[in-house]
């Protein structure tokens, strides 16, 4: 059976880590993979999370199943942080189950959406996370994209947008990213996500907000705040969170699927139909990463640590931004970079050549994956000055 198989190609990312890694260049910089790094080019432990995994591990008394759902205090927690004090939490509406990850709440929800409707198309960004479209189509769903990112003037396709979203069949899945888009950088502002959400309601499509950078924008509220808005709108919308960026807990892969229901019984129902799709991907999930995250917000002390923790994160990927854009500025290049400033989260398009691209890896062993992708947080004040000289050189 085995020997039928046919080899796939690497993930480019994957592929981009691995070259990464083999470099023995003294000046090379990774830009590719998407994960904070510190302006040593570390990604290091909050010490919000050493103190909740220190308190774990002095109390811990079993290590039993958690449940299908998870940690229910970790669920009841994430509700909160994504939602505030929302209606929809006071009349019951919200269903969280725990997930492995962003990556499995989003498999979580295509399957439950398959289980729903398997007809429905889920219309994604163009671009989108590389990743959304294969998790989608794995549960056997049909993927379309829509208007989003202007390439040219580095900006919203917004009008481009709205027309598209008109013509979704009522009972289809628009994909929305919270804040912080990956890969563009650029989000809806407070005012679009409002039309975007009477949309919904008139054309009768249902929201499904990918949240997986929340606190890394403008702060955690300001980056939830489209997510609210859709759901003062719209009778049901699922919700996909992760805790890797803003807690920094990326290989304890915790996550969240939270289902908005139009009253408490459907609500029930599909928890239930929730609860059935995980039996059938994980059983159960892992109880770590979830601990952490209900110990931090469960204090009052951790929790403002770990806001102050998120502050530092999130000012120095926006200081960065603001370097990349002064840098590059000094090299005299005739392209004008100043949109980096405008955007949010680690992301952005750098929009040079493929050919720039691997010159830049050839020359300078800095790597950007080939639709120039860069993770803002991969450069530092140590090497920003060598960074910028290269894109000058590679465009002049």
């Amino acid at each position: 059976m085995f020997s039928n198989l046919k080899p796939l190609p690497t993930d480019p990312i994957l592929g981009l880590m691995a070259a990464y890694q083999q470099d023995t260049n003294p000046n090379k910089i990774d830009l590719g993979v998407g994960v904070y790094k510190n302006e040593q080019g570390d990604t290091p432990i909050l010490e919000s999370v050493k103190k909740a995994e220190a308190f774990r591990l002095e109390n811990e008394t079993s290590k039993s199943y958690i449940g299908l759902a998870g940690d229910l205090g970790y669920c009841r927690k994430m509700e909160s942080l994504l939602l505030g004090e929302h209606s929809a939490l006071l009349a019951d509406r919200v269903r969280t189950a725990q997930t492995p990850g962003g990556t499995g709440a989003l498999r979580v929800a295509a399957e439950f959406i398959a289980r729903c409707n398997p007809q429905a198309t889920v219309w994604v960004t163009t671009p989108t996370w590389a990743n959304h479209i294969s998790l989608f189509e794995a549960a056997g769903l049909q993927v379309k994209e829509y208007p989003y990112y202007d390439y040219e003037n580095k900006g919203l396709l917004f009008d481009e947008m709205i027309t598209a979203l008109k013509q979704v069949p009522k009972g289809d899945i628009v994909l929305l990213h919270a804040c912080c888009h990956n890969p563009s950088g650029m989000d809806l502002n407070q005012e679009q996500w409002k039309v975007v959400a009477e949309l919904a309601k008139d054309v009768g499509f249902t929201p499904l907000v990918d949240i997986a950078y929340q606190g890394f924008g403008a702060s955690l509220n300001e980056d939830a705040a489209g997510l609210r808005v859709l759901a003062d709108t719209v009778e049901e919308m699922i919700i996909c969170s992760s805790c890797s960026k803003n807690f920094g807990l990326y290989r304890e892969r915790i996550g969240a699927c939270s289902i908005i229901a139009k009253d408490t019984a459907v609500a029930n129902v599909s928890n239930s139909v929730l609860l059935s799709v995980v039996r059938g991907i994980y059983s159960m999930p892992p109880a770590h990463g979830a601990t952490i995250v209900d110990t931090i917000l469960g204090s009052e002390e951790l929790t403002g640590l770990w806001h102050q923790e998120l502050a530092q994160m999130r000012d120095r990927i926006n200081g960065l931004r603001s370097l990349i854009v002064d840098n590059l500025h000094a090299q005299d290049v005739a392209q004008d970079f100043s949109f980096i400033k405008h955007q949010h989260g680690m992301f952005s398009f750098l929009s040079i050549t493929k050919e720039q691209i691997e010159r830049l890896q050839k020359e300078y062993a800095i790597y950007i994956v080939g639709s120039s992708r860069v993770n803002v947080a991969g450069v530092s004040k140590a090497n920003i000055e060598y960074f910028a000289k290269a894109v000058a050189d590679v465009i002049k």
